[in-house]
C-alpha cells in the first residue's frame, strides 16, 4: 500500500509542479521564485514521510492538536513546518516548539504570546501577517472573518511593527486566503494583487519581509500571476480530504 501511495503522491506532485512551472512561465517569472508548501492536515505522518522522500521540504498544518504529534513523529526529517490556521493563545507554547513559520499572525496579543514562547524555547519564529481582504478597514485594524481570521489592510503596519520589535520573532511577510465575502469575493487574482500592494508597502519599511503566501489548489495560478512567493497546496497533492466532524 505504501508503494501505491508513494506513486500517487509522486504523480500528484509532478502535476502540481507542472502547474506552478507553467504559471511562472506565463508570468515571466523564474520557477525558483515560487516555493510549494504542502498542506498535510488530516493526513497521517506516513504521508509526510513519503512527501519528504519525494523532495518536499515545506509542510503546513492548521490545527495544533493534529500538528504537534505529527511533527514529533517526523523530527528526523529535513522539514520546515508552517502553521496556517487560526491560533489560540493557549496553543502557542505547543506551536512554538515545532513550527518554523506561523503564517496566521493577526493580533497583537498573539505576537506577545509567540514572543514569550519563542524565547522560552530558545527559537526564532518566522511570522507572517495574515491579511483579511473581505474588509479594507476594521476596529483597531482587526477584522474577524469567521473561522479564517486576519487583520484588515489598514492594521498591517502596526502589527508588522509589533512583530519586528518582538524578541524571538522574525517578520517574514504577509499571507492571505482568498476571501469569500466583500469586494474580492470570487476575484482571486484581484485579491492576490491587493496583497502584493500591501507587501510592497510593508517592504518599504521592512525590506527583509519578502514572503508572500497566497493561493491554494484551486487558485495557485492566480497567486503566481500576482507575484506570490509561496503557494499552499493540499488537495491537489494529497487528494480530497475526509470531512472533519
Amino acid at each position: 500500500m505504501t508503494d501505491d501511495r508513494r506513486t500517487e503522491l509522486a504523480t500528484n506532485l509532478a502535476r502540481v509542479e507542472d502547474r506552478i512551472s507553467a504559471a511562472c512561465a506565463k508570468a515571466g517569472r523564474p520557477r525558483d521564485e515560487v516555493t510549494l508548501i504542502v498542506v498535510t492536515k488530516t493526513y497521517p505522518a506516513s504521508d509526510v514521510r513519503l512527501l519528504a522522500e519525494l523532495g518536499v521540504r515545506e509542510v503546513a498544518e492548521n490545527r495544533d492538536q493534529e500538528a504537534a504529534p505529527k511533527a514529533a513523529e517526523c523530527t528526523d526529517l529535513p522539514l520546515t513546518w508552517h502553521f496556517v490556521g487560526q491560533l489560540q493563545t493557549n496553543k502557542v507554547r505547543s506551536v512554538a516548539s515545532y513550527a518554523g513559520i506561523v503564517q496566521s499572525v493577526d493580533r497583537a496579543r498573539l505576537v506577545t504570546a509567540l514572543s514569550r514562547e519563542a524565547v522560552r524555547a530558545g527559537r526564532e519564529l518566522g511570522c507572517l501577517v495574515q491579511v483579511a481582504l473581505d474588509v479594507e478597514s476594521g476596529a483597531a485594524g482587526w477584522a474577524s472573518t469567521g473561522d479564517r481570521g486576519g487583520v484588515a489592510p489598514d492594521g498591517v503596519p502596526a502589527l508588522a511593527e509589533a512583530i519586528a520589535g518582538a524578541e524571538g520573532l522574525r517578520l517574514d511577510g504577509v499571507m492571505t486566503v482568498a476571501p469569500l465575502a466583500g469586494p474580492y469575493a470570487g476575484r482571486q487574482l484581484a485579491a492576490f494583487e491587493r496583497l502584493m500592494e500591501i507587501s510592497t508597502d510593508l517592504r518599504a519599511t521592512h525590506p527583509a519581509a519578502t514572503m508572500v503566501s497566497a493561493g491554494m489548489s484551486a487558485d495557485l495560478e492566480d497567486a503566481v500571476a500576482a507575484g506570490a512567493t509561496h503557494v499552499r497546496v493540499g488537495t491537489a497533492v494529497l487528494g480530497v480530504r475526509p470531512r472533519l466532524g
